[in-house]
């Protein structure tokens, strides 16, 4: 650049930095505002294991649930079966016929073929079977009106009894143990394409953001029974 006048060279220099500082704010901005598009658009793109966890929240709504129908059972209070049904509803389509079955048709299978805790996989799938024969029995007998004959109310109780004695230690395995180890026997990509494929799942069965419906289901459930307070179980 040819020299310049001092005062002149002066302005050019301070229209310059002016200009950038006008710039700046509008590059961060959209910079900002691209990272927010992003985020929001990654937003549902989970792993499967944080996909599969997140489902067992679920299931453990609903065996608080089934919990507080055992005691009013015990206690020999009245309550609507209705409920209990729906709670029921709720395990057969979401835990068993959805989460379930993802774990029996992508998770068991790569653990059987890398030859990786098979006696796990072989005592998750048997409980999965005798869930599913709890849950019928359940459904049944919740559904009937009044429940007058006490070997209605024993065989519920019975099987509400067997079903939380079953599905805690189930997914606390599966939480500590099986997802855990899942990572370790697929490929990155393979383990981030079944995250997408859980979702696309999720979405065929219960519609765009279907987790969160089905949370706002159980949700419901718990006001009708009176448990959705979360500050009710805090020790006093």
């Amino acid at each position: 650049m040819p020299d310049l006048p001092s005062g002149r060279r002066r302005f050019l220099q301070h229209t310059s930095v002016a200009g950038a500082g006008l710039l700046i704010p509008e590059l961060v901005f959209a910079t900002s505002q691209r990272e927010s598009s992003n985020k929001e658009k990654g937003a549902e793109n989970i792993s499967p294991a944080e996909d599969l966890m997140r489902e067992h929240g679920v299931l453990n709504r609903v065996l608080l649930i089934y919990d507080h129908h055992l005691h009013l059972l015990a206690t020999k209070q009245t309550f609507d079966g209705s409920v209990l049904a729906s709670a029921a509803d709720v395990i057969r389509h979401f835990v068993e016929d959805y989460h379930e079955k993802l774990e029996e048709d992508f998770l068991f299978p790569r653990f059987r073929k890398a030859g990786k805790l098979i006696n796990l996989v072989d005592t998750l799938l048997a409980q999965h079977k005798a869930g599913r024969m709890l849950t019928a029995q359940i459904r049944e007998l919740s559904s009937v009106a009044t429940l007058k004959y006490v070997s209605d109310t024993d065989k519920l109780a019975d099987a509400l009894r067997a079903f939380l004695r079953m599905y805690r230690p189930h997914e606390a395995r599966e939480d500590t143990v099986l997802f855990p180890a899942f990572r370790s026997i697929v490929s990155p990509h393979e383990y981030d394409a079944l995250g997408e494929d859980f979702e696309k799942k999720e979405d065929e069965l219960f519609g765009e953001e279907g987790f969160f419906k089905v949370v706002d289901q159980v949700a419901d459930l718990e006001r009708k029974v009176g448990i959705y307070d979360l500050s009710q179980f805090t020790p006093k």
